[in-house]
This record gives structure tokens, C-alpha cells and sequence, in this order.
């Protein structure tokens, strides 16, 4: 900075030459006497060391020259006053640097230091050279310090000391050396200032790191100009980007202290590459946690895959992208491939497929799909020379050599090339999947993957996929999933918002519109609590799919407080090679309390939850449904559960440790309940009253236990006479088992409370 040339300030001296009538010898104000005709004064023209200078004798205690010319000065100016002096003969005087500080009233300001280091003169016909910079700042290097009132000074010299001695001046200079303290004054420094060239060639990146460390806690600047740095590069102070720069696809540029899309975007030129750039950092640098995508939208035209970006195939530290959007853009990079291809599978390699024709076109990652194959499974791997591909699940009716279809959707965040990846995060982002791109694939390994407060809108495939256990420990918290079928009627959409494969997901108070599925669930240990999943159409009496779908059999888990609308709860096994119950547990150890089920529009055979068992013998055991409110809308339904025998049914006569109680019902004809309390009124003496449970009991129960039975009011006989008699109770009689027969010694009437379980309750 120089303000002689930016605000056009004069800032030199007349020279002597000009007359001495321009220098004063008092303070340099108007009216106050100036040097010219004295008689102890004189204009040299010529000087064997001066061209031109002032000749003073000196008289007094202290000799003052001081130009009339007013000086202009300003907070944050620095000057540099020079004067070169000798002594021609007599006694040997003191010289320094001098001048007035006058405010913008004309008065001067005492508290301005207005003289520098004096400096005594010791030869005859020695030059010696005198400097003093004045300045606003008390920095290092300012002689004379004047704070911010002065606005003019008087510039000058004194000569102090004994008197006698003739001296000679050169002409005084006066200029602007801000630039001096550039780099102090200002709270960055340039890189061009170290050497950078910004020719797009030369390998800028020692100009860099010389700013970084001279910047010592300001920002560096990298003004505008290509930049090519050749290797990795770390800012450990802040940085502006005005220019830009090129890198290697490998070299990694860290921002320790601006770790955010908007200064990668400007670095290297738009919001892809700088996203892709800062991706890269997320992963090696230990300072960095967060990527911070600055509210930004990034738009891809392809998959991005975070392994290949990062180059690494295994991370295991808490990284997390946050607050911005990534749009997907129409291209060729979504296509889905397709492949299908002849396999054969075994129950004894539950995991495998063998002898796959065309291998090697089998995109690993991607969905299998065929006869006998359940909801959901993925090549996780493939051995092309032994021609194998591995399965993320069993296949439950696949046994033999048949023909597959496999799909390897996109993705615009592809974790998939990762071994394995742990404690990943996204934060408050919009994936907007606009219909041509799936959201993210997690990978093949790992666990604690979280999602939160975010947004995936109109995927056109899947939300969220897992191919294998990456997805152990899933968080999905407050997030929004906005299918691309919201117009296709239920029965023909085929987007599944989640999957998952491992044990220990938590989905909480999430909001799911309109999709196949909201999730299919193949792990055990679940928390489903305070979500929002709709899968109704417009269609009247329309039919309507499974909003969660459990294929572990004994779940061990808990779906609380959810608001459950135009969708059921399945319970599947599709994903068990050996589908037929055998020995262990059957299905089970799913509590259901608290939440919400709504249909509108549906026909009267609709259910809010649903057994579809593959093979033949399996049961419930572990079953709570409890304080949950059932309401139909433009509709009545028959009852809220059943078994879908389309393969199998269950075998009731085992169900053991089911619970359906402080329910409440609204628009369907049949209540369930287990235990039931049967009101059973005898009109006819008998000695055997048929107490008929069935219709109450759940999933089509036998009546398995009598937990008692109560008489409401006297027993009597035909005639009336009270009797005091004990009855016995046989269960599971009638056609169906869901009859009780009470025994009584005589015949009797009156009217009993029957308590039936379905169930073994221990």
C-alpha cells in the first residue's frame, strides 16, 4: 500500500533549491519566520557529496528546520523521513529527525512524539545518513509514534548541542513505507508475495507453505491467478482462495483451518471437484471431523465412490458430511446394468451361487433377483475364476441350477468399494435423487453408520442399501424419504426405502412416503420408535404392502409410538435357506406397543400385521402387541391380523408367549385379544357348555389354555335350583381348536367369564 499513489497524497518536501522561504525555522506555520536571508543561512548549489543543499550555522540551544509545506497523515499511514548531514568546521553538533503534529483544528497534538533519536555528529566532512519513520501504530520499527489525531505535520530536523558548528543538509525526503508493514498491519499475506507464479506450470507449493508460515495465525491469500501445486499441501492457517488451483488426482490439499465446500469449491473451481477434493481430505486428516458442505448443492452426473476418492479400503474413525444438498443430474452414469446369468444353488452353501455363466459381468453390489429368492439380497462378492458369487443372504427357494437377474443399481454416495467403513455420517443433507439415481450403498463391513435430519427425495431404486453388514448398528434419525411412485398405486411400486442386514438398527422418528417398502429388515435387536411411514394410493379398495418386513424369525425387537398408515408389519423367513421349521425359534420376540395403524380406502380383507411363513411347522413365540390404536378411514376391515398361507401356515398349537391386550379399535369388525374374555351365556341346562373363543383369538389360535372361568350371577339346574358344583375345562375343541367344553357334574344354566389364551403363556 502506498497513498501517494493510491489516494494521491503529496508527501515530499520542497527541495532547498526551490528557496528557503519554504522552510521555517520555527514549527513551519503560517506567519512564522523561515530560513530565507539569515544570515547564519545559505544555499549551497554545489557540494562535493550534496547536489544541492542548506548550509546552517548553528546559534541556538536547539536549531529547527521544519517545511511549510503541511504534510497530510492518517491512521494506518507510515512514513519514512530521510536527511543526510555533515559538518563543515566548528564545534561538533547533535542532529534528529523533527516535526509537528497539528489535528484537524490546527492545534497541536502533545501527545504525539514529534522528535526521533538524536545522533551526534564526530568528522569533519562525514555523510551521515538519519532516518526515522512516523507512524499512527506503536509497532516495531516507528521511531515516532502519533496515535490518530494528527491529521498534518511539519517535517524537519533539529540540531542540538554546541553551537558554532556549519552544517550542511541535503534535501529532506519524505515517503510512504505502509508497505514496510504490510504484512504486519494487514491479517493476511499473499502468496505471490513468496514467489508463487500462478502460470499454471511452475509448482507453486514452496511459495505456499513459505506463506503458511509467515502468515503465523492470518490468512493467507491466494490472489487471483492459476496455481499448480504439484504434491499434498496443508494450510494450518487460514485461507482465501481468489485464484485457483490445479493438483494431481492423488495430492491432497488440507484447510485445517477453512475445512468447508466453500473454500474447496473456489480452490478448485466448482462445487464437484471441490466436494470430491475435500472428500479426499475427510479421510486422512486427523484435525478434520466434519465436512461442512456450506449450505451447498452439489451436482453430480455420476456415482461418486467415496473409497476410490478417499484411496482407502478401510476406515474406522468418526467422519462426518454435513448441511448441503447433492442433486443428481440426467447422464448415462445412473443407468442401472443388468445382467442375467445361469447359477446353482445349495442349501449346504447357503451363501454361494456356483457355476454362474458370464461371471464376470455380475456386478458385485448388485440385487439378485429370480424364483425362490427373498426381498433384498446382494452379490457381496464374486470369484470369477471359480465362478462364484456371494450372496448377502440365503436364498429360501432356490435349491438347483436356474436363471438370476441381477441389478447393480446407482448410488450417488457409493461406499461400496471400502472393505469396511464404521462410524460414518450424514448430517442434514438433501440427497435429491430427482427419479434417475438411488441415494446411498453402504459398505460390505462395518457398523454404526448414522444418518440424521436428512432429506431423500425420489430415489429412484433405494434410499439406503446394504449389501452385506455394513449396516450393523444403522442409525436413521429424523429423516425425511419422498418416493418417485407417490402417483403409482401401492400393488406396482417397487423403491424400498431401507434395508438392512445386521443386528442392532435403530430407526427413530422418521417420515417415509409412499414406497414399497419403508424397510426390509434381516437383522435381530431392532428399534423402529416415533416413525411416520404412509403407503396408501388413490385407488379405492386398493391393496396395499408391507411397510416393514422382519425376515429374521426371532426379532428381539421394539416398534414403539410409531404412526403406522395404509402399510403393514410383516413377519417373513424368506431369507432361510431351510424354510421349514426345525429345531430353535420360530417367530417371535417382536413387542409392538403404543403406536398408531391407520388404512383408508382398503377393502375388508386388509391387515395391519401379517405372518407369511416359507416352510411348514413354524409358530409364534414372543409376541406383544399391546396399547396400540387400530382406526379405519372410508373402510371397514374384517380384523388386524393374519397368515399369509400362500407357502406355508403357522402351527397355533405352539404359539407360545402371545399378547394382544389395551388395544383399541375402530372400523373393524373383529376384535383381537389374548388373553379373551369370553361372556358365555347357557340358556339350555347341559352338563357341557360349548364356550366359543375363536374369532377373538390371534392369527387363528387355537383356545390352548383356560386361565379361568367365573360365574357372573347363580348356576342352576332346569328347574331353576341353585347348584354349587365344580367344573373342569377341556381346550382346543371344535373344528378349529378355538372352542372351550366346560364339564359340569349335572346339567346346568347360567352364565360364565371364560379367560382364553391362544398361547402357553410360559
Amino acid at each position: 500500500m502506498n497513498k501517494a499513489i493510491t489516494d494521491g497524497l503529496v508527501l515530499m518536501p520542497p527541495a532547498f533549491s526551490e528557496g528557503l522561504n519554504l522552510w521555517s525555522r520555527e514549527d513551519g506555520l503560517t506567519g512564522q519566520g523561515s530560513w530565507a536571508g539569515q544570515p547564519n543561512a545559505a544555499y549551497v548549489p554545489a557540494d562535493a557529496d550534496f547536489a544541492g543543499c542548506l548550509e546552517i550555522q548553528k546559534t541556538a540551544a536547539t536549531t529547527r528546520l521544519r517545511c511549510f509545506q503541511s504534510i497530510p497523515f492518517m491512521p494506518g499511514l507510515y512514513l519514512q523521513v530521510t536527511a543526510r548531514v555533515k559538518v563543515i568546521s566548528g564545534a561538533m553538533p547533535s542532529v534528529r529527525i523533527a516535526g509537528w503534529a497539528g489535528n484537524a483544528s490546527g492545534v497541536n497534538v502533545g501527545a504525539a512524539q514529534q522528535t526521533g533519536a538524536s545522533v551526534a555528529l564526530t568528522g569533519y566532512g562525514q555523510v551521515v545518513t538519519l532516518r526515522a519513520i512516523i507512524g499512527s501504530g506503536n509497532r516495531p520499527g516507528v521511531d515516532m509514534v502519533w496515535g490518530t489525531a494528527p491529521v498534518v505535520g511539519h517535517i524537519g530536523l533539529d540540531l542540538t548541542g554546541a553551537n558554532g558548528g556549519i552544517v550542511r543538509i541535503d534535501d529532506i525526503a519524505i515517503e510512504d513505507v505502509t508497505s514496510v508493514f504490510h504484512s504486519q498491519m494487514m491479517d493476511w499475506v499473499d502468496v505471490r508475495d513468496y514467489g508463487a507464479r500462478a502460470d499454471g506450470v511452475t509448482d507453486d507449493r514452496a511459495a505456499f507453505e513459505a506463506a503458511d508460515t509467515a502468515a503465523a495465525g492470518r490468512t493467507v491469500v491466494v490472489s487471483k491467478g492459476n496455481y499448480r501445486i504439484g504434491s499434498h499441501l496443508t494450510f494450518e492457517n487460514p485461507v482465501r482462495f481468489e485464484g485457483g488451483i490445479t493438483m494431481p488426482a492423488t495430492a491432497r490439499l488440507a484447510c485445517k483451518r477453512n475445512f468447508n465446500l466453500d473454500t474447496y469449491a473456489t480452490a478448485f473451481g466448482s462445487e464437484l471437484e471441490g466436494f470430491r477434493r475435500a472428500v479426499q481430505v475427510l479421510f486422512y486428516n486427523p484435525d478434520h471431523v466434519t465436512l461442512d458442505l456450506s449450505g451447498r448443492r452439489v451436482d453430480l452426473t455420476e456415482p461418486l465412490d467415496i473409497a476410490a476418492i478417499a484411496g482407502l479400503t478401510t476406515f474406522a474413525t468418526r467422519r462426518v458430511i454435513a448441511n448441503g444438498q447433492l442433486n443428481a443430474n440426467t447422464s448415462t452414469g445412473w443407468t442401472t446394468q443388468t445382467v442375467t446369468s445361469v447359477g446353482t444353488y445349495a442349501v449346504a452353501q447357503p451363501y454361494l451361487l456356483t457355476g454362474v455363466a458370464n461371471v464376470s459381468n455380475v456386478p458385485v453390489g448388485a440385487r439378485v433377483s429370480g424364483s425362490g429368492v427373498g426381498r433384498e439380497v446382494y452379490v457381496t462378492a464374486k470369484d470369477t475364476g471359480a465362478g462364484t458369487v456371494t450372496l448377502s443372504r440365503p436364498l429360501w427357494a432356490a435349491a438347483g441350477t436356474r436363471t438370476f437377474t441381477f441389478e447393480r443399481y446407482r448410488y450417488m454416495l457409493d461406499f461400496s468399494g471400502f472393505t469396511s467403513l464404521s462410524r460414518f455420517e450424514l448430517v442434514d443433507i438433501d440427497l435429491q435423487c430427482n427419479g434417475i439415481s438411488s441415494a446411498v450403498m453402504l459398505a460390505p463391513a462395518g457398523d454404526t453408520f448414522r444418518m440424521a435430519d436428512c432429506v431423500v427425495t425420489r430415489p429412484k431404486d433405494r434410499g439406503i442399501t446394504s449389501t452385506g453388514t455394513g449396516c450393523q448398528g444403522i442409525m436413521v434419525d429424523q429423516c425425511q424419504f419422498l418416493s418417485d411412485e407417490q402417483a403409482v398405486p401401492a400393488a406396482d411400486r417397487t423403491s424400498i426405502a431401507l434395508n438392512v442386514n445386521a443386528n442392532d438398527a435403530k430407526l427413530r422418528n422418521n417420515r417415509v412416503v409412499r414406497f414399497a417398502h419403508f424397510g426390509v429388515m434381516a437383522g435381530t435387536c431392532n428399534l423402529l420408535i416415533g416413525n411416520h411411514f404412509f403407503q396408501g394410493d388413490n385407488q379405492t379398495a386398493g391393496s396395499r404392502r408391507a411397510g416393514i418386513v422382519f425376515t429374521a424369525k426371532n426379532l428381539v425387537t421394539l416398534m414403539t409410538g410409531n404412526y403406522i398408515d395404509n402399510c403393514f408389519i410383516e413377519l417373513s423367513n424368506e431369507h432361510d435357506q431351510s424354510p421349514a421349521f426345525g429345531t430353535g425359534y420360530s417367530f417371535g420376540g417382536l413387542t409392538v406397543t403404543g403406536n398408531i395403524f391407520i388404512c383408508s380406502d382398503v377393502g375388508a380383507w386388509f391387515r395391519w400385521l401379517v405372518v407369511a411363513p416359507k416352510g411348514a411347522g413354524h409358530f409364534l413365540n414372543g409376541l406383544n402387541v399391546s396399547g396400540n390404536a387400530f382406526r379405519t378411514v372410508n373402510a371397514t376391515i374384517d380384523r388386524i391380523e393374519a397368515v399369509d398361507t400362500t407357502h406355508a401356515s403357522l402351527a397355533p398349537a405352539q404359539f407360545r408367549n402371545v399378547v394382544f391386550e389395551a388395544n383399541t379399535f375402530h372400523g373393524i369388525t373383529q376384535i383381537t385379544a389374548n388373553p379373551v374374555i369370553v361372556a358365555h351365556s347357557q340358556n339350555t341346562a347341559a352338563d357341557t357348555w360349548t364356550v366359543d373363543g375363536a374369532a377373538w383369538l390371534p392369527f387363528s389360535g387355537r383356545a390352548r389354555n383356560v386361565v379361568s372361568a367365573v360365574a357372573r350371577g347363580t348356576i342352576t339346574n332346569a328347574a331353576n335350583a341353585v347348584q354349587y358344583l365344580a367344573h373342569y375345562a377341556l381346550t382346543e375343541q371344535g373344528s378349529n381348536g378355538g372352542q372351550v367344553a366346560l364339564k359340569w357334574p349335572s346339567a346346568v344354566k347360567g352364565r360364565v367369564d371364560v379367560t382364553v389364551r391362544a398361547d402357553n403363556p410360559l
